[in-house]
């Protein structure tokens, strides 16, 4: 039988410790506890940006020295074959595999993640992200690509879609009263774990490679296990609030917002309404924008601007020599490493800010924004002005970021907090089809340019207007959203059983139970010094890297 104590926390008998019941919190516990606890989940599975650091050795992992070529192989004989190494474009396949079952996952297992708690999908994301990798690693040991591909594609792309979700509808729940930076502080872990992992991989690399090894094999398997206890500390660290829970003095604000709805959507309804495919497509545009760049950042800084980076403004990219080539090279992978810092930086400034500007004022922002610095970028370009070029596009992945961030809030704000953690994971297929749109367009036009003739510092200027114009379609998506009808709400009896189902039965009660008081104490401090020291050295090692653009 299941009970809610006086402070309303509940005890049930035979509720195992992953299930849903055994994670509310009780009296005293700190809700600055559960932000740390969705760091360390989003700080490991963000490695997922920085998997192009294996890319290399591993397209010689046969050849060690030099990449044992095979012209004539198609990749369906490249999945199987021991005997040539592998190419980098089909390595790159993993980023597809990566970020479509992401969004996959997380829309097929959303309303699970609901049923089951945080603390469950935590784990079952920190066995599949753990567990992939070790796979993976033995896909490169036996250097059978398809192997590789199942483990910390498959395996580790499904870690990643419920890992992502999993402390979105905790956190709104935990900070009704600063939504945007409660998501903000968690979601920037996604963008900043390719920051920590990249560095922490080369490292590895370096240590286990020998004249007859590249060394990433044994680098999958210590980040596999490494990874699989940080994200098993950060599952079991999850609370989530009792029925009725509210921060000890805070009562929502008087005054109504039209933008912000007191009522709840269900899940298998907040699909039919207009606004979340609204939402899908100002998801969808804001970041097929941003990924193109992102894939293109290190090429795009070292063809326009060539031997300006080395002291040689007179050097177009095609007169450099192969040594400049590898300097220049080193150079642009600082810029891209800085363009992942204000994509961090960027979820939480812009979602925390989002709190007191709206959420869609926050998007119509950065698609004024973005459009702008986009048709602003080859002017950048041609000025020469490797300060403004470098600040514009910093300020555009910003909201690259921001715009992951502030769309868990938005969807509160539009559907309830009953279930927006399922319902955001059903609008992250926005996602996955974005990581298609934005290299494609990108990859493609600058394919027809350079075919064409077109200079090399001149390639990105017809990409940066078509981008213009998918800001600017974002625009009109963002301005139709309006508040969801009345007939989709939920009644109140249908909330409170939903409720129940939940956390059990029980009176119905509110008030804050004493939970969630202690702001930054000494256990919280601990906790955030244990995932911020990780994140300050990847900041660090970024920045290392990437003063040597100036």
């Amino acid at each position: 039988m299941t009970t809610i104590e006086g402070t309303g926390s509940i005890s049930g008998a035979g509720a195992g410790i992953l299930d849903r019941e055994h994670t509310v919190a009780k009296a005293g516990f700190n809700r600055w506890l559960v932000p740390p606890a969705a760091l360390c989940i989003h700080l490991c599975i963000g490695m997922a940006y920085g998997f192009s650091v294996f890319w290399l050795p591993l397209s010689r992992a046969i050849g060690l020295t030099a990449p044992k070529a095979c012209p004539d192989m198609s990749l369906w004989q490249e999945l199987f074959t021991t005997t040539c190494d592998w190419k980098v474009a089909s390595l790159g396949w993993m980023f597809t595999l990566f970020f479509v079952l992401l969004g996959v996952s997380a829309a097929i297992w959303g309303g699970w993640l609901e049923r089951a708690g945080p603390r469950k999908a935590g784990f079952v994301a920190a066995l599949c992200w753990g567990g992939g990798l070790l796979v993976g690693g033995l896909g490169v040991y036996v250097h059978q690509l398809w192997i590789m591909w199942l483990g910390a594609g498959v395996i580790g792309g499904v870690g990643l879609g419920l890992g992502y979700i999993s402390p979105v509808s905790t956190l709104i729940k935990w900070f009704p009263d600063r939504r945007g930076m409660a998501t903000g502080m968690a979601i920037m872990g996604f963008g900043g774990g390719a920051m920590i992992g990249a560095p922490f991989a080369n490292l590895l690399i370096n240590f286990f490679k020998s004249s007859t090894d590249v060394g990433v094999w044994q680098t999958f398997i210590v980040m596999g296990v490494v990874y699989f206890i940080f994200m098993t500390i950060g599952a079991f660290a999850y609370r989530v609030t009792p029925a009725g829970w509210k921060p000890e003095g805070w009562t929502p604000p008087s005054e109504k917002k039209t933008m912000i709805t007191e009522h709840h959507v269900h899940l298998d309804n907040a699909h039919k309404t207009p606004q979340f495919w609204l939402i899908w497509w100002v998801l969808c545009l804001n970041v097929s924008a941003g990924i193109g760049v992102i894939g293109m950042a290190s090429p795009m800084l070292q063809e326009i601007f060539a031997g300006k980076l080395i002291g040689h403004p007179e050097l177009t990219f095609s007169q450099l020599s192969a040594d400049q080539k590898t300097v220049i090279a080193g150079i642009a992978a600082g810029f891209a490493g800085l363009l992942s810092l204000f994509n961090i930086g960027g979820r939480f400034f812009w979602a925390s800010l989002s709190d007191y500007m709206g959420r869609k004022n926050t998007y119509y922002t950065f698609f004024i924004l973005g459009i702008a610095l986009y048709a602003l970028a080859p002017t950048f370009a041609a000025m020469g002005s490797k300060l403004l070029f470098v600040l514009g596009f910093g300020i555009i992945l910003s909201m690259y970021g921001g715009g992951f961030a502030t769309v868990p809030a938005y969807l509160a704000d539009m559907f309830g907090t009953q279930f927006v953690g399922a319902i955001h994971g059903r609008l992250l297929t926005a996602w996955s089809t974005a990581g298609i749109i934005g290299p494609v367009v990108v990859n493609y036009i600058r394919e027809f340019q350079l075919a064409a003739g077109v200079p090399r510092d001149q390639l990105y200027n017809t990409t940066m207007y078509i981008l213009c114009a998918m800001l600017i379609a974002g625009i009109i998506c963002n301005y139709l959203i309006k508040p969801v009808a009345s007939k989709w709400y939920m009644s109140e009896a249908d909330v409170a059983k939903v409720q129940a189902a939940n956390v059990g039965a029980g009176p119905a009660q509110t008030g804050s139970f004493g939970i969630g008081t202690g702001g930054l104490d000494g256990k919280a401090a601990l906790f955030w010094l244990f995932v911020g020291v990780p994140l300050i050295w990847g900041v660090y090692k970024t920045l290392q890297s990437a003063w040597q653009i100036f």
